[in-house]
């Protein structure tokens, strides 16, 4: 048996915090300073946390091994499995013809990366968060965006940047489900909180995209649909999470927004278009093409189809025995479905898992739970851990349902076994080096979890006392940082962040909502996220050049909600606590 020490270093709870924090220090020293490659940096970081486990924390050294290996199952099942699956269905797109549909496709909605960044990462990775989460919308986004011509970089950036505002409410909510579960606070309560948080959030994120695809100028050209994009978005997010099902709040949120944006490109353009390469087109041909794109819509896009159809190059798709324009001309109907045909699948398949009588029978017959081997804990007040038990949900699972629908897109595109497997062992040589990664940050999570150092780093924040309500947020931010889950982060410092509350005076619904809601801003600069957006986009080795473009965005944002989650502890803004 082995129970945690919250000051095992010098009988002191300040340093053993900054003890503690090391193996996150070196972390981000060594990618951000030192542009050490991802692989190594995770494996420095994973061997401090060892030591300081083992001499510092007093954990047996088996149990410290245990924990280890435990974090690395968790990095390939469910966060390897995810991804693994979600790039093989990006594969198996990229070896049929389909895939420059797909490109032609989202161009036809718009020419311009700007908007494009808004419709793709911002609303269509929500709606890919509230399914799946875990890396899948960060993935598959920066996939599209690189199929609408964006650049490999900047499609990484843009996605892992979009995929912020949604997460507190991702994967059905489970961040908030996951923090009424440990917390004991009631659920609508922590929703509604969280519901009056994430919005402002959208707000700012929406324009910081196209800022980010095209400078000053895009904001100023863009503007009008950014902010209609994120009101859309934060008012649909406040509403469903405080009045309707709190499991359907991004979900909502994404098709509100979608529908939003594409009422307002019906109305306005912007006076130029920023296509591929920052290629420039005047009004003039702006205008020229959105009539072409309402003109085709008019007409069903048949006529339109049947004129572009025969221009440009064309390619034969295997076993479909008609051949796919590889120009930008407008895809006939049929081929537009066919193009977008694996996300609809994506979407479906994710749907039908969230029925409730499918989701009841694939949680009896597909989850096994059991405590992990060589794991024996306890917290410093004498609780079982509750860390060292999994649930493998091996049926239900977002790797699994994106394996089933790889399958289903292979039939559809009559991609053969033979075919299939060989992109599959391709993805998996892709991602040595990812699988490294994940695997060695997520062994270093679970070590200093388990043997108490991230319990150690949060107690210590949590003693400011007033103060609290400034570090609460920070608390959060690290927690998802670290373990590149907000579901993961409220587990580990939802029930601290309540108890310090109450010690402090503040609210505990506000200071548990604020560790979901604040903590999503470090979930661009957690290592297996960024090691996501470097596979998804073909840059291997490119996290710490992911990462240092991102952490002033990152660090940004945090400062913003921490003042707004201030504002909100004080009579200033304290009428929006719940």
């Amino acid at each position: 048996m082995f129970q945690q020490i919250l000051d095992p270093i010098a009988g002191s709870l300040v340093i053993s915090a900054l003890c503690a924090a090391l193996p996150l220090v070196l972390l981000f020293v060594l990618l951000g300073v030192f542009k050490v490659k991802a692989p190594v940096a995770a494996l420095a970081g994973l061997a401090l946390s060892l030591v300081l486990a083992i001499v510092g924390w007093q954990m047996p050294v088996n149990q410290a091994l245990s924990a280890t290996a435990a974090g690395m199952f968790y990095g390939l099942f469910p966060i390897l499995w995810i991804l693994v699956n979600a790039l093989w269905i990006y594969r198996l797109t990229v070896a049929t013809p389909w895939f420059e549909v797909l490109g032609r496709t989202i161009r036809s909605i718009s020419n311009d990366l700007r908007i494009l960044s808004i419709l793709i990462a911002f609303c269509f990775g929500a709606l890919l968060e509230s399914l799946a989460g875990f890396g899948a919308p960060v993935a598959i986004s920066a996939a599209m965006l690189m199929a609408a011509g964006m650049k490999p970089l900047k499609s990484a950036v843009v996605s892992l940047l979009a995929n912020t505002a949604p997460v507190a409410f991702g994967a059905m909510a489970a961040p908030i489900i996951a923090l009424n579960g440990v917390t004991g606070l009631p659920l609508q309560d922590l929703s509604s909180m969280a519901g009056r948080q994430t919005p402002f959030i959208a707000l700012i994120v929406s324009l910081l995209l196209v800022f980010i695809v095209d400078g000053r100028r895009g904001v100023k050209q863009t503007w009008p649909v950014a902010l209609v994009a994120g009101v859309a978005f934060g008012v649909a997010q406040f509403v469903t999470s405080n009045y309707f099902a709190v499991e359907l709040t991004d979900v909502v949120a994404a098709v509100v927004t979608v529908a939003a944006v594409l009422l307002m490109l019906k109305v306005w353009q912007p006076k130029e278009i920023v296509g591929v390469e920052g290629a420039v087109e005047g009004a003039p041909e702006a205008a020229r093409a959105t009539a072409a794109v309402a003109a085709g819509s008019r007409a069903g896009g048949s006529a339109a189809g049947a004129s572009t159809a025969g221009a440009g190059s064309a390619a034969a798709v295997p076993g479909v025995g008609i051949t796919v324009p590889t120009d930008n001309s407008r895809p006939e109907p049929r081929q537009i479905w066919m193009a977008i045909a694996p996300y609809l699948i994506i979407i479906a398949v994710f749907s039908v898992a969230q029925l409730p009588f499918v989701k009841t029978w694939l949680s009896q017959v597909g989850s096994v739970t059991f405590a992990w081997p060589g794991l024996d804990i306890t917290d410093s007040a004498g609780k079982p851990i509750a860390a060292t038990k999994f649930k493998l949900d091996h049926l239900k699972a977002t790797g699994t349902l994106l394996l089933f629908s790889g399958l289903l897109t292979m039939v559809l595109y009559k991609v053969t076994a033979s075919q299939g497997l060989r992109i599959y062992r391709d993805t998996l040589v892709q991602l040595r080096w990812t699988i490294v990664t994940v695997t060695a940050v997520l062994g270093l999570s679970f070590v200093m979890n388990l043997s108490g150092q991230t319990t150690t780093l949060g107690f210590a924040l949590a003693s400011a006392g007033g103060f609290f309500a400034i570090l609460s947020p920070l608390i959060g931010w690290i927690g998802v940082a670290l373990t590149g889950s907000d579901t993961s982060s409220n587990s580990l410092f939802g029930q601290m962040q309540a108890t310090a509350a109450e010690q402090t005076g503040l609210s505990p619904v506000l200071m548990a909502a604020s560790n979901s809601s604040a903590g999503v801003m470090g979930k661009m600069l957690s290592l297996q996220n960024l090691a996501v957006a470097a596979a998804a986009v073909g840059l291997d080795g490119a996290e710490g050049t992911l990462f240092r473009k991102l952490i002033g965005w990152s660090l940004g944002l945090l400062a913003l909600i921490t003042v707004l989650i201030f504002l909100q502890s004080t009579p200033v803004l304290g009428w929006m606590v719940p």
